[in-house]
């Protein structure tokens, strides 16, 4: 690389980090102001791809949400209709880049959910009944979802209508899950399925009878 091709190199890469920092939603910022409430420590990384109604979103304490994430409620900007506490994500969340959450009635994601990235999660979807009508024309029925607290939702991920998650469930990478999941439950596969338990006095027993141990964080190592 030449001198020139070095220097442009390095100023291209310092304005995206400058833009980049100063481009971050956080309290305090326009952005910010906009949302139904943005807690403190919270931030939603630039760029985004879409924050629609931002009125009906509410975020909580100390959440980070990567860049590329879509946070949408109601049908279009502006839309009447829109739901005042449409999304409500919790305290301490994490929610990976290039996810979307698509909420037309009510999404809820608890306090401390990590999600990687490209998860999708919605609360509606398209109906198909109507031959003469293309499919995008006919909206499905709301159907709210709940994410209980401390659950994981794995790299693409899906959560659809209806779905209601414990706490502490995980959910694995691609799996597409809607109907009700027990706490501390592990589900994988489309339709998800649960392929482990926690058991009390037992520990986590897999969909095979194998058992794996109870760790208590809290005894540190041995």
């Amino acid at each position: 690389m030449n001198p020139l091709s070095r220097l442009l190199h390095r100023g291209l890469h310092a304005t995206w980090r400058y833009l980049d920092g100063i481009g971050e939603i956080v309290p305090g910022s326009a952005s910010a102001a906009a949302f139904g409430t943005f807690g403190r420590g919270s931030s939603i990384g630039f760029a985004p791809a879409t924050i629609l109604n931002p009125g009906s979103i509410h975020v909580g304490e100390h959440t980070l949400i990567g860049r590329q994430i879509t946070l949408s409620v109601g049908y279009g900007a502006g839309d009447p209709g829109a739901p005042a506490r449409g999304l409500v994500i919790g305290d301490r969340c994490a929610i990976g880049a290039r996810s979307s959450i698509t909420a037309h009635e009510s999404i809820e994601i608890g306090d401390g959910v990590f999600c990687g990235q490209g998860v999708f999660i919605t609360d509606t979807s398209h109906g198909y009944q109507d031959p003469t009508i293309p499919v995008g024309h006919q909206f499905g029925t709301h159907d709210p979802v709940v994410i209980g607290a401390g659950s994981w939702l794995g790299h693409g991920a899906m959560v659809l209508p209806g779905a209601r998650l414990g706490r502490n469930v995980v959910v694995a990478a691609g799996s597409v899950v809607r109907g009700e999941v027990e706490d501390h439950a592990v589900v994988a596969g489309n339709p998800a399925r649960v392929v482990r338990r926690l058991e009390p006095d037992v520990g986590w027993v897999g969909s095979r009878g194998d058992v794996r141990p109870v760790l208590d964080a809290s005894l540190g190592p041995s």
